[in-house]
């Protein structure tokens, strides 16, 4: 039988900063690990969630899981090979992807990518593309997650050798057209701007956000309310769109 896994993976690099984002950020009033765990155990399609961390983060984060979100911190070297050994420790046979830190993953665009997943069985690796061609989840829209299966998950973990590759979970499956069935699905337009940015990575980041919050509640965070209301707001558009370039420009 399919089981999808929903994974909210806590990237590797920088374990203090993330720890403290983890713990002392709040949104919605809630910690924001605890938050982006319930926003994807929100997605219908899901049949488990499961927090993938590194071990040293165990004592930080198991006090912030809701009752139904289980944790994995595994003592691998690296994402890649913690992440395959999580999904073999649930036998899941796909997953969907999420960084802890993204407030804004929309729980329908997760049910989208498994949807997707179940119309086209031959895929080993499911995401969105922008308009310029590029990935999103490389992106800084901050809404997205990825649908990937275990085999390939487990296939990249036997490969892989760049550093980043180990770092970065699934970037080896998606970047491999020529070993893996890659598919990407559009992102829908009234997002996919480069003056919106809804990642959570730098200071003024966390000011957009609660500007958006406050403006929007809990209850209205999807991907389409957030569009319209800042189609409506240019002045916070604008300066989305200059961090985005500065941190282009540093990439």
């Amino acid at each position: 039988m399919s089981h999808t896994l929903g994974v909210v993976e806590v990237p590797t690099f920088s374990y203090a900063s993330m720890a403290h984002a983890l713990t002392t950020r709040k949104f919605g009033n809630k910690p924001l690990f605890e938050w982006v765990a319930r926003r994807v155990t929100e997605a219908m399609c899901v049949d488990q969630v499961l927090v993938v961390a590194d071990p040293s983060l165990g004592e930080i984060i198991a006090p912030l899981l809701p009752a139904d979100v289980a944790a994995f911190f595994g003592p691998q070297p690296d994402s890649l090979a913690r992440l395959a050994a999580a999904i073999r420790n649930v036998d899941a046979s796909s997953i969907v992807r999420v960084r802890a830190d993204r407030p804004f993953v929309d729980p329908s665009l997760i049910d989208r990518l498994i949807c997707d997943a179940h119309a086209h069985p031959q895929c080993d690796f499911i995401g969105y593309m922008s308009r310029d061609g590029s990935e999103v989840l490389q992106s800084q829209l901050g809404i997205f997650a990825e649908w990937c299966r275990a085999d390939a998950i487990f296939q990249a973990e036997r490969l892989a050798i760049e550093p980043l590759d180990r770092q970065q979970s699934t970037r080896y499956v998606s970047l491999h057209p020529e070993q893996f069935q890659l598919r990407f699905l559009p992102t829908p337009a009234e997002i996919d701007r480069d003056d919106i940015r809804l990642a959570i990575d730098h200071e003024e980041d966390w000011e957009h956000a609660h500007v958006i919050f406050d403006a929007l509640g809990p209850e209205r965070l999807d991907w389409r309310e957030i569009a319209e209301l800042l189609a409506n707001q240019p002045e916070l558009r604008q300066k989305m769109a200059t961090l985005n370039r500065a941190c282009s420009t540093v990439d």
